[in-house]
């Protein structure tokens, strides 16, 4: 158990800006979770609001945070049941996301390979159903442990009342700043069968490995490298990855916009829906590579936007508010970020 005032969170947000918190606690267990937020709600800081965050990877911090900031130190993983084809493991929110791939890799539990090298932790899959190369994180939960933040008390809660949609969960709506996840329950199977519905890495797989059998190493190594190709490290260039999520638009109203737009990029969702890629928006509207002043478009992914040194939240917020209008005066289509933006 670790609490700490007026602490710098300069470290604790990939994006890089230099904001601090009233009060930061780590806690180690779910009781030390659990006796903390009893003992907060008989003091003078009962009324400030709480902040529970991982890595940071997902957050942007508009000022300093006046309030208390919460974080989880549990990396453990527990293997629940186990059966010839398929292993359920409870596992930390504390612990960093790649981590728990590579250990699930190494071990032959597979389902997340494709999920290789998102930056965070454990507990933000379940709160973000983060997703790339053709998988989410929810194709893999099966219950999450949260604590209440109003209450200090345990709930177990299944995957099905997570309601999860695309980057999106109950923990981003209904549940949003009420409950703290401890544990993520995922269910993996034991037998290995590549998803290679994403073409780039389907394209990459097909060229190197035509002559092979495909091992979940080789899907971890190719997506890394994909990753590794056009996102930025937040060590050298402050960044949350991809800032804005894929517009989901109907079919009439992908056909209208073939009408102007004949090449337009588009992945089909089901047979009523289609995603169309922001990047490709972004970049056609000349974004790509763009710096204004302590902020920019990352040059090799215009999903991407970056602190380009000394920048504060808000000189994030005002770039992604001029590349969101310029997108809507141009095509019509709306943005909306993946990003959470935090004020106190």
């Amino acid at each position: 158990m670790n609490t700490k005032y007026n602490y710098s969170l300069l470290k604790h947000n990939t994006f890089g800006i230099n904001v601090a918190a009233d009060t930061f606690f780590e806690y180690s267990s779910v009781e030390e979770l659990s006796d903390f937020i009893t003992t907060l709600r008989h003091t003078s800081e009962e009324q400030k609001p709480i902040l529970h965050i991982g890595e940071g990877s997902n957050l942007l911090f508009l000022d300093n945070f006046n309030g208390v900031i919460l974080h989880s130190q549990i990396k453990n993983i527990q293997r629940i049941s186990e059966r010839k084809n398929v292993i359920v493991l409870r596992v930390g929110s504390g612990l960093k996301w790649d981590d728990f791939v590579a250990y699930c890799t190494l071990n032959g539990f597979c389902g997340i390979e494709n999920l290789s090298g998102i930056p965070g932790e454990v507990g933000a899959s379940a709160v973000q159903n983060i997703g790339a190369y053709g998988v989410e994180a929810a194709d893999t939960i099966l219950r999450v442990e949260v604590v209440d933040l109003e209450t200090g008390k345990k709930r177990l809660i299944s995957k099905k009342d997570c309601q999860y949609g695309y980057r999106n969960s109950i923990f981003k709506n209904e549940y949003k700043g009420r409950y703290a996840v401890t544990y993520v329950h995922y269910k993996l199977s034991k037998k290995f069968v590549p998803n290679l519905s994403y073409k780039a890495l389907k394209t990459v797989v097909d060229v190197k490995y035509e002559r092979r059998q495909l091992t979940p190493t080789d899907i971890r190594k190719e997506v890394i490298h994909l990753r590794d190709e056009k996102l930025p490290d937040p060590n050298v260039l402050g960044n949350a990855g991809s800032f804005f999520m894929n517009p989901v638009v109907g079919k009439q109203q992908l056909e209208q916009f073939q009408k102007e737009y004949k090449h337009v990029p588009f992945y089909e969702i089901d047979e009523e829906r289609v995603k169309i890629p922001a990047a490709w928006l972004i970049e056609q509207c000349g974004w790509k590579g763009k710096i204004l002043g302590t902020v920019g478009v990352y040059s090799k992914q215009p999903l991407v936007l970056v602190n380009c040194g000394g920048a504060t939240g808000r000189d994030v917020a005002d770039l992604a508010a001029a590349v969101s209008q310029s997108v809507h005066e141009k095509f019509g289509i709306d943005l909306h970020p993946e990003v959470n933006f935090i004020a106190s």
